[in-house]
């Protein structure tokens, strides 16, 4: 039986710990009409209603209702990549929602101009039809080659500024957030030409100092790429970007909770030093959700072995075997807060991308998607808000 339903006629899911926003709710009710949020509240004063949903029943003591989980930065699953076309991207999807996440950014790793340009136009068609999937992100080709972990180098270029509006264009107003490094000859110039087209320009794949990131935070970007990896670390005299980006309330930083791309104690470090600016992604490629074995990660070989997805060249991680909800429990047993945990997964990387006027938080007018988990965070029943099938 399917955990997965979307919301088309009236909803309440009652008798739970509600955790949004960074607040907690005990024995909490919400009520969903035709996919959107419209009344919440404690106890037992909800109407009726189409669907009545005994949380304690379906998911045990301590159920804990939380907004569904956002994906701003993930590459595939269950055998799928996002770069091989829609039916790839729909797979991979279905997987991802099961595991809580119920809307996502598709994310596109270094390949040839022309094949991103036919990628993100594929991925604007898709945000017609497929409500879950919110745009795209490149990540790439403006990346270090120093710095290039999965993405093939021969790949990478500069920014310049025909490519970055042909990438643009393509993506007619659905591409949400561009990995840059930003000390590449145009890279500030590209970062403001990006954030004046809607999206977020994101710092990552660098050798940017603590200096080159500040300038490239004053030059408009508001994301850091997947915190740590891929870039310098902290060093006592040599803060580095992530310390820039931890000081710079405008900044979300990225992290991947999958105890391998980060240290337990350093997740719990991100969320102390950006508090309320931290984004649980996935970074996901094909092999989450499925088997060990040999996978593509766009133009680079890819070996998974005990969940561990390295380059078969270079021995870099290759992104991860991740779900949102396992990013979840392996946070909060990092020591971060669960309150914290699910703002990463919801309210924040709704607002990286600038869409936290409706996803991200159950308060009444925001879209219907919701998480149900037991209490030890694993999924119980997911919902998805208009136009998402079940």
């Amino acid at each position: 039986m399917s955990t997965h339903s979307s919301t088309t006629g009236s909803l309440v899911i009652h008798s739970a710990r509600i955790i949004d926003r960074g607040e907690t709710v005990d024995d909490g009710w919400i009520r969903i009409e035709r996919g959107i949020v419209t009344a919440r509240g404690t106890g037992s004063t909800w109407e009726p209603a189409d669907d009545v949903v005994d949380a304690a029943a379906v998911a045990g003591p301590g159920a804990v209702l939380t907004p569904g989980f956002i994906d701003i930065h993930g590459h595939g699953g269950a055998g799928a990549s996002f770069d091989d076309g829609v039916e790839a991207i729909r797979t991979a999807r279905e997987l991802h929602r099961a595991h809580g996440t119920t809307r996502a950014v598709v994310s596109l790793v270094t390949a040839p101009l022309d094949e991103l340009v036919r990628n993100v136009a594929t991925i604007a068609d898709l945000t017609d039809t497929d409500a879950d999937i919110l745009g795209s992100h490149l990540e790439g080709p403006f990346l270090d080659p120093g710095h290039h972990g999965a993405h093939e180098p021969s790949l990478l270029r500069h920014p310049d500024p025909a490519d970055v509006e042909r990438l643009l264009e393509a993506g007619r107003g659905t591409v949400r957030q561009v990995t840059i490094a930003p000390e590449l000859p145009g890279g500030l110039e590209a970062i403001r030409r990006i954030v004046a087209a809607g999206a977020a320009a994101a710092v990552g794949h660098t050798d940017a100092d603590a200096e080159m990131a500040v300038a490239a935070f004053e030059a408009g970007a508001s994301i850091l790429t997947h915190a740590f990896n891929a870039m310098p670390g902290i060093h006592h005299r040599a803060p580095g970007p992530v310390l820039a980006a931890a000081a710079d309330h405008r900044v979300v930083l990225e992290a991947i909770a999958d105890d391998v791309h980060l240290d337990p104690h350093v997740v719990k470090l991100v969320f102390d030093a950006a508090p309320g600016r931290v984004a649980l992604i996935t970074d996901a490629m094909a092999a989450a959700g499925t088997a060990d074995g040999h996978y593509d990660l766009g133009a680079v070989s890819v070996t998974v072995e005990a969940g561990v997805a390295r380059a078969d060249d270079t021995g870099s991680i290759a992104g991860s075997t991740l779900t949102q909800d396992v990013a979840l429990q392996r946070a909060v047993a990092a020591g971060v807060p669960l309150a914290e945990g699910v703002r990463a997964l919801t309210e924040t990387p709704a607002r990286a991308i600038g869409r936290e006027a409706t996803l991200g938080s159950l308060r009444p007018g925001m879209m219907g998607d919701a998480v149900l988990l037991d209490a030890e965070l694993r999924i119980a029943r997911v919902w998805s808000g208009p136009g998402l099938l079940g």
